[in-house]
């Protein structure tokens, strides 16, 4: 996908004068860079001190020991999965290349690649991914907890061939900043993994080339910060690969600076991405799972390095765990809302470990779990890995004192997320919130008073996911598209106006009229947005505990327009539509479960699966996969002023 003239000028719009400025002065560097490439400066007597405290690896439970040397050994065979692609040729990586289209990179000055579009370069997402290492973190960590030497030796051999392959500033892997600071945090992980390996000095901190590419990485972070309207997730991973870096690899004249700047950085954007609330502004909950692990990465190097971390860093961290602890449902998943791409801050772990729990269960050893906490029973290796590192929050004496939640929280009214909660497991989110965080709004859908409903974690009301960024943008555009999401579209259009994969030009307005959702019979939810020029839509949602139903009433304030009225089921779901109801079954642990679902009798309904042409009735597990499942549809009219709304009741059987 290559951006037009009109896309730059859209984009252009939605930043501000002080934005310009510094990527016009970024503009002005990268040209000078082209000619301009100073040497690393000399480096003598390095050393790497800030290594894991004795016992770290003794306490790693054995079976998540176990889940990551298997997972070890099949990188080790070159096996891995990638957004959907099964690839075998980790063994010898070439480091440009896509599996998925055959695609190879160009060669060349990074700014000069167009890295955005596929049909030059490939995926990006493919290409860029391994060389992330976190592939190698996994094989290091196998090495920590085996002293098994044929991982060590594989890492040092991949990282001596990437190095060999990008060289500062030539190719596709040193145009993207996230890219480099997700990469400087593996690196210094690496190092502290393989610390009792004969060989890690001469890798690392002996080693002329490791040092110039440490040395570049950071010049790059610190030259090129994501800005303005950019500055999301993005500027989080900059911040604390930067740090991670300059506190256990500060050998260089720069690293001093460097390290004030990225902590001050951090400090800055971390609360900047967050609700006061304790939620991810971008609203995107992979996001918040992304900036929590790099946060919680960022304060262990610090802390390993005994640089004084600001207050506000632990506070905010404390607040986005007790937030997602707050919003999972009884099987630790967080709803699936805006966009998710798979990424990870710190990866350590085996295939089958829950990412949710492991957070969890690193917040409960650094901050201390609340009673109202879900309980957590699995287990992670980078939990004690990290909470060796972190100081723990009731001990750091700069640590403010903090009000924590003397009971779980279902109402995040800065983010405008609600959680209903009733018997039989019964979870079901509401959006109410801000269409996205900051002018672009760039991982927001177009969701808003869309609903997500789980019976004992069992997606039944599903939010369909992101499977792609760039590429294929008809798919790119239904996953984030209002009738995408189970909500009511009005004339064909999305509540809020897209202006690229990344960019939204207009975006709906939303504001939560009512929230009880502690009530002790019935938990009400109810807001409206005015994404529809000339018209408001309105939604209220009850969940009566007695019954367990579901009522959704939709209602439209303004002429009477062309209605769409859209229900995802989740991949687990089978459903028999006649008429205007819905009987839906699927399997829980071996057991039949089943809901009824009475449709709006005013709309004609249809079940839609599989559909490409356009894209409807498809479900994202994950980034780059997509699977068909039934999507339910009802078409007409909104009705006149004053003469009601559409009513939805999802009855759950017993």
């Amino acid at each position: 996908m290559t951006m037009s003239a009109g896309w730059y000028l859209r984009r252009l719009s939605r930043m501000g004068p002080r934005e310009i400025a510094g990527r016009a002065g970024d503009t002005v560097r990268r040209r000078r860079w082209r000619s301009a490439r100073p040497d690393c400066p000399k480096v003598t007597g390095a050393r790497f001190t800030a290594v894991l405290p004795a016992g770290t690896i003794a306490a790693v439970p054995p079976d998540a020991a176990k889940r990551l040397v298997a997972e070890a050994d099949r990188l080790m065979y070159g096996h891995v999965e990638y957004f959907g692609v099964v690839r075998d040729d980790l063994t010898d990586p070439d480091w440009w290349c896509d599996p998925k289209t055959g695609r190879r990179a160009p060669w060349g000055y990074a700014f000069d690649v167009p890295y955005r579009d596929e049909d030059t370069v490939g995926d990006i997402k493919q290409i860029w991914e391994p060389s992330r290492h976190q592939y190698l973190t996994v094989l290091a960590a196998a090495y920590a907890v085996t002293g098994n030497e044929r991982y060590a030796e594989r890492v040092a051999e991949h990282l001596r061939s990437w190095w060999t392959a990008n060289p500062p500033l030539r190719g596709v892997h040193w145009i993207s900043g996230i890219e480099l600071g997700i990469r400087l945090l593996s690196w210094v992980w690496i190092r502290r993994l393989l610390d009792d390996w004969p060989g890690a000095a001469g890798l690392f901190e002996e080693n002329p080339v490791a040092q110039n590419q440490i040395w570049h990485h950071q010049r790059w972070l610190a030259a090129f910060p994501s800005r303005g309207s950019s500055a999301n997730n993005h500027v989080i991973a900059e911040a604390a690969g930067q740090l991670a870096a300059a506190c256990a690899f500060g050998w260089f004249p720069a690293s001093a600076r460097w390290r004030a700047d990225a902590l001050r950085s951090l400090e800055r954007h971390l609360r900047s991405n967050t609700f006061p609330s304790g939620i991810n502004r971008e609203l995107a909950s992979e996001y918040h799972g992304l900036v929590l692990e790099l946060g919680l990465a960022a304060v262990a190097e610090a802390d390993a390095a005994r640089v004084q971390v600001p207050p506000s860093v632990r506070l905010v961290l404390l607040r986005m765990t007790d937030a997602l602890a707050a919003v999972v449902d009884n099987r630790l998943r967080p709803p699936r809302q805006g966009d998710a791409d798979d990424g990870h801050g710190l990866v350590v772990d085996g295939a089958g470990t829950d990412r949710w729990a492991s957070l969890l269960a690193t917040g409960d050893a650094v901050f201390g779990r609340l009673d109202w906490w879900p309980a957590v029973t699995g287990t992670d290796v980078r939990t004690p890995l990290l909470a060796a590192l972190i100081r723990p929050y009731a001990k750091d004496g700069t640590a403010p004192a903090v009000s924590r939640p003397a009971s779980r929280p279902a109402h995040f009214a800065d983010a405008g997320l609600t959680v209903l909660r009733g018997p039989g497991e019964i979870w079901c989110r509401c959006d109410g919130g801000p269409h996205g965080f900051l002018s672009i709004a760039a991982h927001a859908h177009a969701d808003a008073l869309s609903v997500e409903v789980r019976h004992d974690g069992v997606e039944v009301l599903a939010d369909p996911g992101t499977f792609c960024y760039h590429g294929q943008p008809a798919w790119r555009q239904y996953f984030r598209s209002t009738l995408g999401h189970n909500t009511l579209q009005l004339d064909g259009a999305d509540q809020s106006v897209s202006g690229g994969p990344f960019l939204w030009t207009r975006q709906a307005r939303t504001r939560v009229l009512a929230a009880d959702p502690a009530g002790e019979d019935v938990a009400r939810w109810c807001a409206e947005h005015d994404g529809y020029e000339g018209s408001v839509h309105r939604r209220r949602v009850e969940l009566t505990a007695a019954s367990r139903e579901l009522t959704v009433v939709d209602e439209v304030r303004g002429p009477r327009r062309t209605v769409r009225l859209a229900f995802h089921l989740g991949p687990e779901i089978a459903a028999d539509l006649v008429g205007n109801r819905a009987v839906l079954t699927w399997i829980r642990d071996g057991e039949g479960r089943s809901a009824v679902l009475d449709l709006p009798g005013q709309l004609s309904w249809r079940a839609h699966r599989g559909e490409t042409d356009p894209p409807l009735g498809w479900y994202s597990a994950g980034f780059g996969r997509k699977e068909p499942t039934t999507t339910l549809i009802g078409t007409g009219t909104s009705p006149a002023a004053g003469a009601g709304g559409f009513t939805t009741v999802l009855r759950f059987g017993g």
